[in-house]
């Protein structure tokens, strides 16, 4: 299944809002450097889905604030 992420770096709290089933907008607390909030955002939604963090996979966008990524189902 592939998801789009809206995401906003250096928020106040990590939320995830899904607009839908393929689509969400979250809000990381992480940092936009070295990665940081890339991760946040694999923990992030691995915990909100009930899911494994190796079933995650940022496809397109890694640098960018608008990623797709690919989840195994």
């Amino acid at each position: 299944m592939m998801l789009t992420c809206h995401v906003r770096p250096g928020a106040r709290e990590n939320r995830v809002e899904w607009l839908s089933d393929t689509e969400a907008k979250v809000w990381l607390t992480a940092a936009p450097e070295k990665g940081k909030a890339n991760k946040a955002l694999i923990d992030l939604l691995a915990k909100d889905l009930g899911i494994a963090k190796s079933r995650i996979e940022i496809k397109y966008g890694k640098t960018a604030k608008v990623k797709t990524l690919e989840i195994d189902t």
